[in-house]
Order: C-alpha cells, then structure tokens, then sequence
C-alpha cells in the first residue's frame, strides 16, 4: 500500500513513518513536511491513503481534503488532531475523512486503522479466494501429501498465490511434506492472538515454502488444539480469502467443531480414498456426514489415490458404490511419493515427469482455469455455486 503522511511537526513525522514501516515492509512510506495548505494534487498518482497529523485544522482546510477526495475517490483519508467535537467529526466525515484520531498519535491505534483501510482495500479491489478442502476417508489415504503437493503445484506451476492451513490440530505435519523449515508460529499460536490478527501476523506466522505458497502449521504440542475455536476458523478464512487466489485446507481425519465450521465455509471438499473395501465403506460413511450436514452434491469431489487398473476393485465399483463419478484418480508411483514425504520436498520439484505429478499439474491447470474451454466452464460453474 502506497502511504503519504503531512504533518507541520518534522519529529512527528519521523515517529509516523517509523510506525507505518513497521506494520508491514511491503508499504511505500512517502513523508510531506508542512500544513494541509501544502498537499500537492497528485497528478502523478494518489496514494492509496493519506494521513494528515495537524494540531488544528480550519475549513478551509477541510475543503482542501474534500477537494482531494473527489479528485481520488480510491484515497483513504485518516487525520490525526486535537480536535474530537461531535461537530468537527462531522464535518470530516462530510469532507471524506475515513477516521478521526486524536493526537499525540497512539501508536497501536494508528496500526489498527491502517490494517483497518488495508483490508477493506483489498477486499474491493480483488476477488476472493477460494476454500479447498482435503479429507480422508480413513487414516492414511494421503490427503495431507495431496493438499500440501497441489498447493505448491498451483503456486509454482500456475502462479497463484495459495495457503495451506493444518486443521489436523492434534497430529497435523502437512508442512514437513514441503518443507524442512520448522513452523515459527501455528494455527493455535494465531488464535491466541486473534484480537491483532492482521495480513502481517498471518504471514509471519506462516512456513514461507515458495513466495507465493504459504503454509500455516499444526500446533506441536496436540494439548494446544482446544485454543482454536470455531470463531477463529472464520477470521482466518475471511483474512486468508481476501490476500490469497486459494486456500487449501487439510482436515485430517475427525469430524469436531472446528473442522465442521472449516467445511462449511469451503468451495469444494475432496474426500480421499483407495480403491480398496475399508476405504469405500468409510468414505461412505462420510458422505453420509456430509449429507446430514446438507452439503450439496456438487460440493463433494471424490479422489481415488494410488490408483491402479490392476486392482480387485475397478473404478466403475466406486462409482457404483458412492452413485457418483469419481472427480480424479491420481496414480501409483510409490518410490517417487516416498522420497517427497522422506525429503520433505514437493514431488513435482523431485520428480517432475512422475506421472503423481502430472496428475497434480492437471488437477491444479483445471482449477487455476486454464485448462481449456470446456473445463473453464464446469469449473466456473460449481464455484460460482458455492
């Protein structure tokens, strides 16, 4: 965000542009010593907000900052001064003053309202994210390697901007599957904090796999998973969709009321399975969850991993079995697998041409929706539904 703080006070000014830099180092910082008088008209470009530290501001001020609001209609305006009457108020909401606040400028505050224009920018100046959901239909189905894995795909190979959140809070490990740097943070330790809980703190709590692929790890300690509460699963989401292109979410195995409300804020839900009797006769099970919970149909895409078209049980058996179509298969190659998880390196960076990775390429080109007309198309469709 490009910010330009006025103020007659040239110490003041100093301790404003220390206080915004530190909020976050991706904001452009510009500095104007002297009165609102002396506010240049930006021809060459508003910044997105603009904050005004005067002791004292007359009408004739406040016409200036009227006039540079109807000029810039996209600038926020934020003043900082000593007066806090009902009537000035007024006043500065008329002249397009987003807030009034009172000097000497309180250092948290101004950070506060600053998060406050930043989202509120970001949330009208781009489309939300979308909410992925992975979940496995018994232990060891490998949703947690396919979540981790399709979000780094949709990062590295379509340039989407993906985070992926563990909500498997008692023994969740999705990062290791990416990465071998340890968490600094976890989601317990953000919704301790979630009355500050800003773009800033969510991306400094997160494992920084690549620059556009973020991963927000599973508590340590399993005890630290009765911190997070449904509530906090909806801040996050609403934070996470207004700076991410998806969300993808690994739920682990167990149904609670953390990772319900997760679900029913999700897009799409894959349930993971094999092709083997215990995993349909759970998956079964789930989708009856599902039902109970009044999920749509067109929410739940079922996908069969490890599969092979040697097995016992073909895929017209599942489909036969669930009466719907599989969404995906993604095949066997074991030794490719093995050595991601071992690694703690996404399979498409070790293996490329392993045909996991092909597979996950193409799940992921359809849901960046760049594979073709067609799939555009039904793609565009289920999530407009959503």
């Amino acid at each position: 965000m490009k910010i330009t703080a006025i103020s007659s006070n040239d110490k003041q000014l100093f301790e404003i542009a220390r206080v915004l830099r530190e909020r976050s180092l991706a904001d452009q910082v510009d500095v104007l010593p002297g009165l609102v008088d002396k506010l240049p008209r930006f021809e060459a470009g508003a910044p997105d907000l603009l904050l005004v530290a005067q002791p004292l501001l007359n009408g004739e001020d406040l016409e200036r900052l009227e006039t540079l609001s109807v000029q810039h209609p996209d600038m926020a305006i934020i003043v900082a001064c000593g007066q806090q009457t009902p009537d000035f108020l007024l006043q500065a909401m008329r002249a397009g003053v987003r807030e009034v606040m009172p000097m000497p400028i309180d250092p948290g505050a101004l950070q506060s309202a600053v998060r406050r224009i930043d989202e509120k920018r970001n949330f009208n100046t781009r489309s939300l994210g979308k909410v992925l959901a992975f979940i496995s239909c018994k232990g060891g189905s490998g949703a947690t390697f396919l979540a981790a894995n399709l979000g780094y795909a949709l990062a590295a190979a379509e340039g989407k901007k993906v985070a992926l959140f563990d909500f498997n809070l008692q023994f969740g490990d999705a990062s290791l599957f990416v990465s071998d740097q340890r968490p600094a943070a976890s989601v317990a330790s953000v919704a301790q904090q979630m009355h500050r809980l800003d773009h800033s703190l969510l991306i400094s709590s997160m494992v920084q796999v690549t620059q556009n692929f973020h991963v927000l790890a599973a508590p340590e300690d399993p005890t630290q998973a009765n911190d997070v509460h449904p509530e906090h699963v909806d801040a996050l989401l609403r934070l996470a969709r207004q700076h991410y292109d998806f969300v993808i979410l690994d739920i682990g195995r167990s149904l609670d009321a953390v990772s319900v409300r997760a679900l029913d804020q999700t897009d799409m839900i894959f349930p993971i399975l094999q092709a083997t009797l215990p995993y349909i006769r759970d998956g079964k099970r789930l989708l009856q969850v599902f039902r109970s919970l009044d999920y749509r149909k067109d929410k739940i895409h079922l996908i069969v991993n490890r599969h092979t078209n040697s097995g016992d049980i073909r895929l017209r058996d599942c489909e036969q079995a669930y009466g719907m179509e599989m969404f995906r298969t993604i095949p066997n190659h074991y030794e490719a697998a093995a050595a991601s998880v071992n690694q703690g390196v996404p399979i498409l960076q070790l293996q490329r041409a392993s045909p996991v990775s092909k597979a996950l390429q193409d799940l992921a080109r359809t849901l960046a929706g760049e594979s073709g007309t067609d799939s555009r198309g039904w793609l565009s469709r289920i999530l407009q539904r959503a």
